[in-house]
């Protein structure tokens, strides 16, 4: 096979990647503030995918024309969700946590399924068979659209982290809980702040994602085993390493996809996993415990 098909391939794996990494970081920022872990974080990306698929049948509405209005309401329904429900179980014992979270899944599976029915969905945008042409690279229009979308709302995450009081005020609260509290710090605000903001990444990412893949009421729990699989490799708690185990993972399977058959494809994701959790534990961008 000719050097440019895996060049293709290659570029092909890097833009979906950025879209894994930005569904990840989401739920990286949880785990890393809150320490909760959201197991219905998949499910909460089909909520987005759905709105998006709805409005684009209504009224035409591009799905990258809606990502924020879409992201916005994810906020809204994360914040609503940590500050009503899992605010209540966050000092209590993890597998209570882990169960509230599964049965939130359930129910969002479910609310699809009747409202949606079981059929894959997808939108069919003006420039869905469009490509950009580099050299002897070919680009997917939507591919490249979508991956520097993600870039663009990842570095916004990061910017609002880094530069705001509100940010730092976030940070606080993951550094040090006790602390936060005895400066004064209104700690479940900010845990119901970061559990909006992660749902408004994996919300961002749906949408983008709706424009590479079908949508169907049972797609969510694949994609929170990916989220997974992509925090725990580019470590836990760490957004940086979000985004480049969500690379990593995509590159890996559009090659295992090209070099051996697409239903090879989580085979090696995984297998990817067991190597960082043999040679590196803590993941590759991941800090050590002390």
């Amino acid at each position: 096979m000719p050097l440019s098909l895996y060049l293709n391939v290659a570029v092909v794996g890097i833009l979906t990647g950025l879209v894994y990494g930005l569904m990840a970081l989401g739920l990286s920022v949880i785990f890393g503030v809150v320490r909760v872990v959201n197991f219905a974080h998949g499910e909460m990306m089909t909520i987005a995918m759905y709105i998006a698929i709805a409005l684009f049948a209504a009224f035409h509405l591009d799905p990258l024309l809606m990502l924020v209005p879409i992201a916005a309401v994810m906020f809204a329904f994360g914040y609503l969700l940590q500050k009503g429900l899992i605010n209540r179980f966050v000092t209590r014992p993890e597998h209570t946590q882990f169960l509230l979270l599964i049965a939130v899944a359930i129910i969002i599976v479910n609310v699809l399924l009747i409202v949606f029915g079981p059929d894959a969905r997808t939108v069919q945008v003006a420039y869905a068979f469009d490509s950009f042409q580099l050299g002897p690279l070919i680009v997917d229009a939507t591919k490249a659209y979508a991956g520097l979308a993600s870039i663009v709302v990842a570095a916004g995450l990061f910017a609002f982290f880094r530069f705001t009081t509100i940010g730092t005020a976030i940070r606080a609260c993951a550094d040090n809980y006790v602390g936060a509290l005895v400066v004064g710090l209104d700690v479940k605000h900010l845990y119901a702040l970061t559990f909006g903001i992660g749902a408004a990444c994996v919300g961002a990412a749906g949408v983008m994602l709706l424009l590479i893949v079908d949508v169907t009421p049972s797609l969510g729990p694949s994609y929170t085993l990916l989220a997974f699989v992509i925090v725990i490799t580019g470590g836990l708690g760490s957004m940086p390493g979000a985004l480049v185990g969500g690379v990593l993972i995509g590159l890996t399977e559009a090659m295992a996809g090209l070099l051996f058959t697409p239903s090879a494809k989580s085979m090696f994701s995984f297998g990817i996993l067991v190597l960082v959790l043999l040679l590196r534990p803590q993941g590759i961008l991941g800090k050590r415990s002390a």
